[in-house]
C-alpha cells in the first residue's frame, strides 16, 4: 500500500455551523456526478450516525489508529463560536478507513481531557479545547497502534535571555480503539539541554531507517533542532537523542514513514521563516542506520513542500515551490523569474532539479495569500507519485507532462448568507489509500468563512475523490462531530 496524507499544518479547525442545500443522504458515501472535473458534485452533509471503530489487531502505519489494517483521517473539529471567528475551542476527529475506504459514519472525537493532557490555564474559554495542528501520531513503543503526540505549553520559563511558555510533548498511548480516554498522558523526557524550555512544533519520523518511528522538535531555548529515537519506552523516554543538527527559526517537514512497515529513512526539510514571501529551504538527508545528517543542503525558494518518488525510480525526492504567498511591503511584492511560478523536484538521486511551471491563475484572483501547498498523490498506482498543487480554483495533479484538473465546490449558500463564486472552491489537503487498493484518494476541503479562503484554515467541508476523477468516494461535514459545549 503506497499512500500520504499530507495535511496543512494551517488546518487546524473546523466551525461547526448549520449547513443548508446539503446533498446525500447523511451517510456521506453517495458518489457525485459531475463532468469534465468540474464541480457538478453533490455538496457534503454531516453523517447521520456515528459508529465507534472496530478493535484491530495492530499495524505499522502511522495513521492507522485502531491497527485494523486501514488507513483513518485525523480532522479538527471546533465545537461552538461564531462562524466568522473560528478556532477558538477545538477537538480532534478521527475518521475511519476500511475496505470500502474512509467512512466518516465511524470516527471517534477526543478532548483534552480524553487524552490526559494537562489542563488549560485558569480563564481559557474552553478547558477541554485541543489542537489539531499541536498533535502528530506515531507508534512510539512498537506496539502496532500509533500513539497521540501533543505540544502542551506550560508556565512562563526563563532561560538565558529567552523568556517563554515551557512547551513539552505529551503521548497518549495508542491501542485497539485508539488512546485509551481519559489515561494520564505521559511526559516526553528531553535532553538536559533543552529541558528548562522545552521543545516546540513535534513532527514524526522514521530518521535512522531502523522501522521506529521517531520525533523531531524545535528546541525553544535556540539552540538545536532535537530529534528523539525510538523506539520509546512507556515513561516517555527515547533510545537516543541528538542536538547536532543547528537550530533555525521556522517549520520543520519531514519526509513519510511508509505505511507498510518498510523500513525507510526519512530526511528532514527546515522551511525558514518568512513574512509572506516565499521562504528559504535547507534539506537533512537521512542515513539508514545513523540518522539525520548535520550537512544541510540548501535547496530553492519555495513556500509549498512535497516529499515523494515523482519520477518513479524507487528514491525519494522532493518538490520546493511557489505556493503564491506574497509580501505585500512596496519593493517585496514580488518574486524572482526563477521563483515565481515554478516548482524544482530534487531527484533522489542526487541530480539537478528539474523544474516545472504551475497553472496560471485566472485574471484577477491573485491575492496576497497564495493557493496553497503542494501534496504527493498517486492515483493511478503506478509507483509514480505525481504532484497535487493548488490553484485560484481548486487542484491541479501534475504527473510528468499530464496535468488534471480536481474541482470541487462549496454551496451557493452556507450559515445562512451567500457564498462568492471567487471562494466557493475546494482547496487539496492531502492524499492516501484509505481502501487499501493501491490507489490513492485525494483529499479536498473547503470552508465559507474568510480565513479558510485567505488561509484554508478550519474547513468544515471534505471530500474524498475517486483519484482524478469527477466522483468521489465519500463526502462530509464535521457538523455534529462534537455536540456543542460538549
Amino acid at each position: 500500500m503506497k499512500s500520504r496524507i499530507a495535511l496543512s499544518a494551517v488546518t487546524v479547525g473546523v466551525v461547526l455551523a448549520s449547513l443548508t442545500g446539503c446533498g446525500s443522504d447523511g451517510t456521506g458515501r453517495e458518489p457525485s456526478p459531475s463532468d469534465g472535473g468540474s464541480s457538478a458534485a453533490r455538496v457534503p452533509s454531516a453523517p447521520a450516525e456515528s459508529r465507534a471503530p472496530t478493535p484491530g489487531k495492530g499495524s505499522k502505519d502511522p495513521d492507522d489508529i485502531n491497527g485494523d489494517g486501514h488507513r483513518d483521517l485525523l480532522v479538527p473539529v471546533q465545537v461552538r463560536g461564531n462562524p466568522e471567528t473560528p478556532g477558538l475551542d477545538q477537538r480532534i476527529g478521527v475518521v475511519y478507513g476500511s475496505a470500502e475506504g474512509l467512512d466518516p459514519a465511524t470516527r471517534t472525537v477526543y478532548g483534552r481531557g480524553d487524552l490526559g493532557l494537562p489542563g488549560l490555564p485558569p480563564g481559557s474559554a474552553d478547558p477541554d479545547s485541543v489542537f489539531a495542528e499541536s498533535t502528530v501520531t506515531a507508534d512510539l513503543d512498537g506496539d502496532g497502534f500509533p500513539d497521540f503526540v501533543t505540544s502542551v505549553a506550560g508556565e512562563q520559563v526563563k532561560d538565558g535571555q529567552i523568556i517563554a511558555p515551557r512547551s513539552v510533548p505529551y503521548v497518549a498511548w495508542g491501542g485497539p480503539t485508539g488512546p485509551r480516554t481519559g489515561a494520564e498522558a505521559t511526559e516526553v523526557r528531553l535532553p538536559q539541554s533543552v529541558s528548562k524550555l522545552g521543545a516546540g512544533s513535534v513532527v514524526r519520523g522514521d530518521f535512522d531507517g531502523d522501522g521506529h518511528h521517531d520525533l523531531a522538535a524545535t528546541a525553544e531555548n535556540q539552540s538545536s533542532l532535537v530529534v528523539l529515537y525510538g523506539p520509546f519506552t512507556r515513561s516517555g523516554v527515547p533510545a537516543r537523542t541528538d542536538t547536532s543538527l543547528p537550530w533555525s527559526d521556522g517549520s520543520a517537514i519531514p519526509d513519510d514513514i511508509d505505511p507498510t512497515g518498510k523500513a525507510r529513512a526519512t530526511s528532514l526539510l527546515l522551511q525558514g521563516a518568512d513574512d509572506g514571501e516565499q521562504a528559504a529551504n535547507t534539506l537533512y538527508p537521512a542515513r539508514s542506520g545513523e540518522g539525520l545528517s548535520a550537512n544541510g543542503r540548501q535547496l530553492r525558494l519555495g513556500s509549498a513542500h512535497a516529499f515523494g518518488d515523482f519520477d518513479g525510480d524507487g528514491q525519494r525526492d522532493v518538490a520546493i515551490g511557489d505556493d503564491g504567498g506574497r509580501n505585500d511591503e512596496p519593493g517585496y511584492e514580488t518574486e524572482a523569474p526563477e521563483v515565481d511560478g515554478s516548482l524544482a523536484v530534487y531527484p533522489g538521486s542526487g541530480g539537478a532539479p528539474v523544474t516545472h511551471r504551475l497553472p496560471e491563475a485566472p485574471e484577477g484572483a491573485k491575492t496576497d495569500y497564495g493557493p496553497g501547498g503542494f501534496a504527493a498523490a498517486d492515483p493511478d498506482g503506478d509507483g509514480s507519485d505525481g504532484i497535487l498543487v493548488a490553484t485560484y480554483e481548486g487542484a491541479t495533479l501534475i504527473d510528468g507532462d499530464k496535468r488534471t484538473p480536481v474541482l470541487r465546490e462549496g454551496p451557493a449558500k452556507a450559515d445562512g448568507k451567500k457564498t462568492s463564486a471567487r471562494w466557493r472552491h475546494a482547496r487539496p489537503a492531502g492524499a492516501a489509500d484509505f481502501d487499501g487498493d493501491g490507489k490513492d484518494e485525494l483529499i479536498l476541503n473547503w470552508a465559507a468563512h474568510t480565513l479558510f479562503g485567505f488561509y484554508g484554515q478550519y474547513p468544515t467541508h471534505w471530500w474524498i475523490t475517486d483519484g482524478t476523477t469527477p466522483r468521489d468516494r465519500t463526502t462530509f461535514t464535521t457538523t455534529g462531530f462534537a455536540p456543542p459545549g460538549s
